[in-house]
């Protein structure tokens, strides 16, 4: 047996060892999975701080770079940060749930009025073929049965963060010893790395905060900026659950492309219950509003910081909805940026020349 065909049975014996070792992981999830849910929930607070301290720390080091003490930079951000979330959660959270009590109890109604447009649908395409109506019924069931699912997990998550409030309140306090000891946490990780690991690590990890630091930050300042000025739009237009709807509309604002239209579903729907000028209006507002995003905040703030051809993202994004649903939407851009620095990394520092 030759050379060549010797490494080629060993690099098949490799990845059926590696394919076997997978199934097997998969099999006695039974048995890890309560570790890794335990280990993560207890990590969950320092996951987050570590999130927050990450994008806080650049306005800290702008401030300390004008000449402000670093002790006195980092705690003018940190009050004007967690100040603004605890106000805003203060005033908001309550009125949030209220509404998504006052929209669960009013379901049944509001999926009665689908029910009779069902009808009338069905009444006007009495000549269609029998597979059309089955299908259009079957949507509307999908419909009320997805929405009925959404607003239990929303008033479940909202209640849960309220039950865990003195997990939440650990987080300020973790995010303000991040951002003071920060480089003692940096020489922390850097001794505790292996030494061939350090370089290529600092210059993969500069690289990542590179091309996904700004978008992240920006992202986020303009899906917040966005989802404020819904809720303040449809509350004046006399909409109702102005805050509820706000928050979709700002969140689903962080998938590029197909958020604008995911986050105008609700809100489209919920107004169509109202009237047809309605309709208009909520639709009129969710426009301008993004034609503002896509003009002037997102060229402004966000940027291109990604470095991503348009068909990679949606390739993306298609694939993190397949896997995750809206959770993996919105994951899709930074996760694909990422892989993105880390293949080219593997070529640069690993891949065979």
């Amino acid at each position: 047996m030759g050379e060549q065909q010797w490494l080629s049975f060993l690099r098949i014996g490799k990845w059926l060892l590696v394919t076997a070792i997978v199934y097997l992981i998969v099999r006695m999830k039974d048995v890890w999975w309560p570790v890794v849910d335990f280990v993560a929930t207890a990590l969950a607070p320092f996951l987050l701080a570590a999130f927050i301290t990450y994008l806080l720390h650049p306005l800290v080091e702008y401030l300390h770079g004008k000449g402000m003490p670093r002790a006195l930079a980092i705690l003018l951000i940190y009050l004007l940060f967690f100040g603004s979330v605890g106000y805003g959660l203060y005033r908001g959270m309550p009125v949030l749930i209220a509404q998504l009590r006052e929209l669960d109890e009013r379901l049944p109604s509001l999926m009665n009025t689908y029910r009779q447009w069902a009808r009338h649908i069905h009444d006007e395409t009495s000549t269609w073929p029998m597979e059309v109506h089955t299908r259009i019924e079957a949507m509307f069931m999908q419909l009320e049965e997805a929405a009925a699912r959404a607003v239990t997990m929303a008033i479940n998550a909202a209640k849960s963060l309220i039950g865990s409030a003195a997990t939440v309140l650990l987080i300020p306090f973790i995010v303000f010893y991040m951002l003071k000891d920060i480089d003692v946490l940096k020489k922390a990780v850097w001794y505790m790395t292996p030494k061939r690991w350090r370089e290529p690590g600092m210059a993969f990890l500069k690289d990542v905060d590179e091309s996904l630091g700004g978008y992240i930050r920006g992202q986020l300042f303009v899906c917040a900026a966005i989802g404020s000025a819904a809720s303040l739009g449809l509350w004046l237009a006399g909409m109702d659950y102005p805050l509820l709807l706000g928050f979709v509309i700002g969140l689903t604002n962080i998938i590029p492309y197909f958020g604008p239209l995911i986050g105008a579903i609700p809100a489209a729907i919920l107004a169509a219950t109202i009237s047809l000028k309605m309709v208009i209006i909520v639709l009129a507002i969710i426009f301008a509003l993004q034609f503002l995003e896509g003009n002037v905040l997102s060229p402004l703030i966000v940027g291109k910081s990604v470095h991503m051809h348009p068909l990679v993202i949606m390739l993306a994004l298609f694939a993190g909805g397949e896997l995750a649903g809206v959770p993996g939407l919105i994951l899709a851009v930074p996760t694909a940026a990422v892989l993105k620095v880390a293949i080219a990394h593997w070529k640069e520092h690993y891949a065979p020349h």
